[in-house]
């Protein structure tokens, strides 16, 4: 017999731990000379490779400690996705502080909440952000530094910023010559705060360990598909969720590496694209529907770009049909959030679904997909109890696993979990082979009669339209059924489209009482920083809307 009572035996392998740095030194040391190549903002490009920007950050991290920054302590970046930030990435976190990417797009009150919760000792930011960051600086009274991400040229004078400091001349005072320290892989690495959407924006803290397990879940060949034969483009922003680790995942394999910087037009992204031979890209929706409109206008297709994994919002199946389709871009629909660091799950055919007719599998990659390895989920009912995966049934999603969040920033360990679980704010649905479909956020979810509607499913029919640019759903008051359905509707440059014509779209394609009751066309949707539609400013915007006289276009059970 197997006596069981003793201690357990330990296995007799190095106890190594997990660093952000390890991640560059192998950049460096197995795919040194691989070109990461950025867009400066005045548009020039600018190339390097992995071992310059080891070289950097190492000096980079040198500086930091001149300018007397502790392990712990939080240095923030106001920057776009170029090198600059790439060195950051690595030289903050790497030697010990926490990595705090904060988004120029918020409006002052809330960067300075921001800056003064974290409380950021140093502040990197570019140089078109001189007037904000200028502004900000008297009511940020904890930071000791400002750096300017450039070189002598573009310093202003010393009376508009006393004290301002030069990036390029911090390097220059340092050596490159300097050890990476053993931290502890359960140190904080980053900090990305939420979007605050309703109240102050949270602070989500990353660890080394769990930025690490990401990055090496996340190029596996059902997630991301990532390899040393790949050209990256990180659309999505290095401030946003840290550019979906990005930055990490393609230092791991080995990856040419392409910033955009600020300009993410599709005229911009589309010369990136063919001119550095980009071969997976990653954003939302809104970017890329610019940059599917660019390629329509001018006749063009892509000659590299084989893969793009969309996420932020549902990608509507109108476009991922056009990247398909139309240019043979394997899109990949993916599900996460800031407190996932940020990737739940991403969509792949399996084995099972490669005999299906081709509308099946359309069908199956048009979910959010299935889970990464480490992350669990579950749906439930308001009660907590768990729903069957029978791709019928929803229920509010709840996840767990290594690089899931335990607590926000500043508060109490486990506060962000019920029974173990992070509680996401979707509805969601699992089919029996545990593919994810979201059908709405908790918070815009539409009742109807004391039944759900998914307003993701309306926008997606509605998207579908040849006539509609954008489409959102949202919920408006009702004297018989509490709330209805109404859509709101941006149309194409010149399209001809009226409310009658709209509605009779979504015949046969959903149960008639899901069918909204009204149309609204707008010239824009509200979107936030991070290019998603707010359908919280949306929902003020039509506070005083009400539903026609005569409006029978739903009809609730």
């Amino acid at each position: 017999m197997i006596d069981h009572t003793g201690p357990a035996l330990r296995g007799q392998m190095m106890n190594q731990p997990l660093l952000i740095s390890e991640l560059l030194q192998h950049a460096e040391r197995y795919f040194g000379a691989r070109e990461i190549v950025s867009r400066n903002e005045d548009g020039s490009l600018h190339r390097y490779d992995y071992a310059a920007c080891h070289s950097r950050a190492r000096q980079m991290a040198n500086a930091l400690a001149a300018l007397g920054v502790q392990p712990g302590q939080r240095v923030a970046t106001l920057a776009w996705n170029g090198y600059r930030h790439m060195e950051l990435y690595y030289a903050i976190s790497g030697g010990g502080a926490v990595m705090h990417t904060v988004n120029p797009r918020l409006h002052a009150e809330q960067l300075a909440y921001i800056i003064n919760d974290a409380d950021d000792r140093v502040v990197f930011f570019e140089r078109s952000m001189l007037a904000l960051v200028a502004g900000l600086a008297p009511f940020c009274p904890g930071v000791r530094a400002f750096v300017l991400l450039g070189g002598a040229a573009d310093m202003p004078a010393r009376e508009d910023f006393p004290g301002l400091l030069c990036y390029e001349d911090l390097l220059a005072a340092q050596s490159d010559a300097y050890a990476w320290p053993l931290l502890d892989e359960q140190a904080a690495s980053s900090l990305c705060y939420t979007s605050g959407t309703t109240g102050h924006p949270k602070g989500v803290l990353y660890s080394h360990r769990a930025t690490v397990l990401h990055a090496y879940a996340s190029v596996m060949p059902d997630a991301l598909n990532l390899s040393a034969r790949d050209c990256v483009l990180p659309v999505v922003p290095m401030f946003h969720v840290n550019a979906w680790g990005l930055p990490y995942t393609a230092a791991l394999v080995g990856a040419k590496l392409v910033l955009p910087g600020a300009a993410l037009d599709g005229a911009s992204l589309y010369a990136l694209c063919e001119g550095e031979g980009v071969t997976f890209a990653a954003g939302v929706p809104t970017i890329w529907m610019g940059l599917l409109e660019h390629a329509a206008a001018a006749g063009k297709r892509f000659s590299t770009l084989r893969r793009t994994v969309v996420g932020g919002s549902a990608c509507p199946p109108a476009m991922m049909d056009a990247f398909e389709a139309e240019h043979g871009i394997e899109v990949i629909h993916a599900f996460g959030m800031t407190e996932l660091s940020p990737i739940g799950t991403t969509c792949t055919l399996q084995a099972q679904h490669l005999d299906l007719p081709s509308h099946e599998k359309r069908a199956v990659l048009q979910t959010q997909g299935h889970v990464l390895f480490g992350v669990d989920m579950k749906i439930v009912d308001d009660a907590g109890a768990e729903l069957a995966w029978d791709g019928l049934q929803t229920g509010h999603l709840m996840v767990r696993g290594p690089w899931v969040i335990d607590s926000y920033f500043k508060q109490a360990p486990g506060s962000a979990l019920t029974d173990g679980w992070f509680a996401t704010g979707d509805v969601a649905g699992i089919s029996a082979d545990g593919y994810l479909r979201i059908t709405d956020r908790s918070k815009d979810v539409i009742k109807s009669g004391g039944e759900w509607i998914g307003s993701i499913d309306l926008e997606n029919i509605a998207m579908a339209h040849p006539a509609v640019r954008q489409a959102a759903c949202v919920a408006v008051a009702h004297p018989k059924w509490g709330e209805r359905p109404l859509l709101v509707v941006v149309k194409r440059p010149g399209a001809q489209l009226d409310r009658a014509q709209m509605l009779a779209f979504f015949s046969g394609k959903i149960a008639r009482w899901w069918t909204p009751d009204d149309v609204v066309f707008v010239d824009a949707l509200p979107t936030g920083a991070t290019g998603k539609i707010l359908k919280n400013r949306l929902r003020e915007q039509l506070a005083a809307y009400r539903l026609p006289d005569g409006v029978a276009a739903g009809s609730a059970p």
